[in-house]
């Protein structure tokens, strides 16, 4: 058969796939270097030298190996407003992020909740008021970030040390209600000379209401007969702290 016999078949030649260079095919994702380069920079700056997102990335890279993840840090802290608020959401919503699975929502909290027991581990059975940082450090881990107001209370021995640390009452996202007869019930199980008063408020402004200086005055009022002290309320929130003691309010 001749060169021109498969002419008039009405078949058209495929013209060639371009062939890659060797070992171009098998090349690593370029985010890949570019992890290596994130990690470097933090083992050798440390983590004040990362923006939150990045440091955000450094977390995502073990739950999402496969994929540049960049886009998603910064998806989150523009969703929520920082690293510690991405942490401090509900996993119902960080899973409506796209991106964000079960299993992501979950090692999140995970390290949500190391950072809160590291900080309880800071002032648990320590003299707080000697260690009043370690103390303001705690709570705004514990509770800045919720949704919903909280009403916790660390109870002190006689040495102002922790000897438990309780959430009596959770509430809607502008108010918790107290008892203080509850409040002081407790204290004198635990065989508690004293009290610091915590609660959050989730528009996180630190601000106390009128209603926090009532139901502040009326606890102070309560446990005064039964020998118990309060030392302080702080109020916690995104933007900050507040004191009672410190405002004179107590």
């Amino acid at each position: 058969m001749t060169a021109d016999a498969g002419k008039g078949s009405g078949r058209t030649a495929r013209p060639a796939l371009p062939v890659a260079p060797p070992g171009l095919a098998d090349a690593a994702p370029h985010y890949h270097g570019h992890r290596e380069r994130l990690r470097s920079r933090f083992s050798e700056a440390g983590a004040d030298a990362l923006p939150d997102y990045e440091l955000l990335e450094l977390l995502l890279f073990r739950s999402i190996p496969q994929r540049d993840v960049k886009p998603l840090a910064k998806e989150l802290i523009a969703r929520f407003g920082s690293f510690a608020e991405v942490l401090g959401a509900p996993a119902a919503r960080l899973t409506e992020v796209k991106g964000v699975g079960e299993g992501v929502a979950l090692d999140l909290k995970i390290v949500e909740a190391a950072l809160q027991r590291m900080a309880r581990g800071a002032v648990s059975k320590r003299t707080v008021l000697s260690s009043w940082s370690s103390v303001l450090d705690y709570c705004r881990t514990a509770m800045a970030f919720a949704e919903r107001e909280q009403f916790r209370i660390l109870f002190l021995d006689k040495k102002n040390a922790v000897i438990a640390d309780e959430v009596q009452q959770t509430g809607t996202v502008d108010h918790t209600p107290v008892y203080p007869r509850e409040v002081m019930r407790r204290a004198l199980e635990l065989s508690a000379s004293a009290v610091i008063l915590v609660h959050n408020h989730p528009s996180g402004d630190p601000t106390p209401s009128a209603a926090d200086v009532r139901m502040t005055r009326e606890l102070v009022d309560t446990a005064k007969p039964l020998g118990i002290v309060i030392h302080d309320h702080v109020i916690v929130g995104r933007d900050g702290h507040a004191s009672f003691r410190g405002l004179g309010l107590i």
